[in-house]
C-alpha cells in the first residue's frame, strides 16, 4: 500500500502556481515573488547606494571617533540616524509600485475600441482610428484624458506613460534612474523624504568632516601634514561638496512642487503656466501650501492597481499573451506542465463571454470603469485583482463613474 502511494506521489502532475507578476506585461522587475518591483534598469540605483554608504561609512570610520571625544559623543548618533532615514527611504523610493495602471485585457481593449471607434459611413464596415483624446471639467477647468495605445486605455488626469518601464503611471513625476524607478502617486513622498534626507546627511556629514580639518590644521599648522594625517576626511570634503549643490537644489525644486501640488512632467510641460498672458490655474492644488503639503506626505496611501502575487488563471494567461513580450516565458506557462490538465492551481475564470457582453469578474464592463466604487474600500479583492479604469466613454452621461481616479475634493464634468 505505502509502495502504491509513493508511485502516485511520484506522477503525480506538476501543482505549480503561476503569479501573475510572472506575465506582467511592462518592463519592471520584480523580487520576493512579486512583494517587490522597480525599473528594468537598476544599475545606478546601486551605484547611488554605494555613494551614500561608503561617504557615510568614511566618516563613521575616521571623523566620528575624533568628533566624539573632541565635541560631543553625540555626532554619531546624529549620524547614524539621517544615514538610516536616508536609506530606508531609498528603498522605499526604489521598491514600491509608483502607481502602476494595468493595461486592458484584449477582451476589454476590443470592446473600448469598437465603443468609441466611429464607421466611415453606413455601407462602410471599416473604422475610424479612436480619438487620442477625451476632455472633462475638473473644478471648471478643461483637462485632457489621452488614449494610450500601448495600455489600450485613456490615462487618468495626471497620467503619463513611461517609455522606460512601459507602463502608464498615475500622478506620473519622472522617471528617476538615481532610485531606479518611477516617481509616482504611490512613491513620490518616499523620494521627497529621500532627497530631504540626504541634503541633510550630506550637510552634516560637509560640516562635521571639514570641522574635523579645522581642529587638525590649528595642530599641525601645515595642510599637507594634515593632508597626510587625515586622507579620508580629505576625499568625504571633496565628494559632499560635489554632491551637496545639486541634493540641496532637487530637494529646493520639490519642496516647490509639494507646497504648490505639482508634478515635474507638469512642471516642464508649463501646463499651469502664463500661456497668452493668461496664467492657468492648477486645479489639484488644495488651496494653500499646507493642504497641500498635508495632502501629499500625509495623506492615505492608495492600494496598488496590479494584483502581482495574484494566481494566474488559465483565462488571464490568454488574455496577456496579447500583451507579452519576447522576455515573458508564456510559451513555458501554457506548456503542458504550468496549465489547465497538468494540475497548475488556478482560480475561477477571470474574463467570460456572454450573451449581454464580457464579463469581467462578474461584472458587467459596459456599466462601469472601474472595478470598485471607491479605490479605499475594501472591496479591491476582486476575482481577478486588476483594478483600472476600463474606458472614459460615456463621460457625457455617466461623469460621477471617473471621480474614484482623482483626489479627494476633486469633482468632474463632462464636457
Amino acid at each position: 500500500m505505502n509502495l502504491l502511494c509513493c508511485c502516485c506521489g511520484n506522477m503525480a502532475p506538476n501543482t505549480r502556481i503561476t503569479r501573475k507578476w510572472e506575465l506582467f506585461a511592462g518592463r519592471n522587475k520584480f523580487y520576493c515573488d512579486g512583494l517587490l518591483m522597480s525599473a528594468p534598469h537598476t544599475g545606478v540605483f546601486y551605484l547611488t547606494c554605494i555613494l551614500i554608504t561608503g561617504t557615510s561609512a568614511l566618516f563613521f570610520a575616521f571623523d566620528c571617533p575624533f568628533l566624539a571625544t573632541r565635541i560631543n559623543p553625540i555626532i554619531p548618533i546624529v549620524g547614524a540616524v539621517l544615514y538610516f532615514f536616508t536609506m530606508s527611504s531609498l528603498l522605499r523610493t526604489t521598491f514600491t509600485d509608483p502607481g502602476v495602471i494595468p493595461r486592458a485585457s484584449h477582451d476589454e481593449a476590443a470592446y473600448i475600441e469598437k465603443q468609441i471607434e466611429v464607421p466611415n459611413s453606413l455601407n462602410s464596415p471599416t473604422y475610424r482610428p479612436p480619438p487620442r483624446t477625451k476632455e472633462v471639467l475638473v473644478k471648471g477647468q478643461t483637462v485632457k484624458l489621452k488614449y494610450c495605445f500601448t495600455c489600450k486605455i485613456f490615462r487618468p488626469p495626471r497620467a503619463s506613460h513611461c517609455s522606460l518601464c512601459d507602463n502608464c503611471v498615475d500622478r506620473f513625476d519622472h522617471h528617476c534612474p538615481w532610485v531606479g524607478n518611477c516617481v509616482g502617486k504611490r512613491n513620490y513622498r518616499f523620494f521627497y523624504l529621500f532627497l530631504v534626507s540626504l541634503a541633510f546627511l550630506a550637510v552634516f556629514i560637509f560640516s562635521c568632516s571639514v570641522t574635523h580639518l579645522v581642529l587638525l590644521m590649528k595642530a599641525e599648522q601645515e595642510i599637507f601634514e594634515v593632508i597626510k594625517k587625515a586622507p579620508f576626511t580629505v576625499i568625504v570634503v571633496f565628494i559632499c561638496f560635489f554632491s551637496i549643490w545639486s541634493v540641496i537644489g532637487l530637494a529646493g525644486f520639490h519642496t516647490y512642487l509639494t507646497t504648490s501640488d505639482q508634478t515635474t512632467n507638469e512642471d516642464l510641460k508649463g501646463s499651469f503656466s502664463s500661456k497668452g498672458g493668461q496664467r492657468s490655474i492648477n486645479p489639484y492644488s488644495r488651496g494653500n501650501i499646507c493642504l497641500n503639503c498635508c495632502h501629499i506626505l500625509c495623506g492615505p496611501m492608495t492600494p496598488s492597481l496590479i494584483d502581482r502575487r495574484g494566481i494566474a488563471t488559465d483565462d488571464y494567461i490568454l488574455q496577456m499573451q496579447q500583451h507579452s513580450s519576447p522576455r515573458h516565458p508564456l510559451s513555458d506557462v501554457m506548456s503542458a506542465s504550468h496549465v489547465g490538465s497538468s494540475g497548475m492551481v488556478t482560480a475561477q475564470p477571470v474574463i467570460a463571454g456572454v450573451s449581454t457582453g464580457i464579463n469581467v469578474g462578474g461584472n458587467d464592463i459596459k456599466n462601469r470603469l472601474y472595478e470598485e466604487s471607491n479605490a479605499s474600500s475594501a472591496t479591491l479583492g476582486a476575482s481577478n485583482g486588476i483594478y483600472r479604469p476600463r474606458s472614459y466613454d460615456n463621460l457625457q452621461n455617466a461623469p460621477e463613474l471617473i471621480q474614484p481616479l482623482l483626489d479627494d475634493g476633486e469633482r468632474v464634468q463632462s464636457v
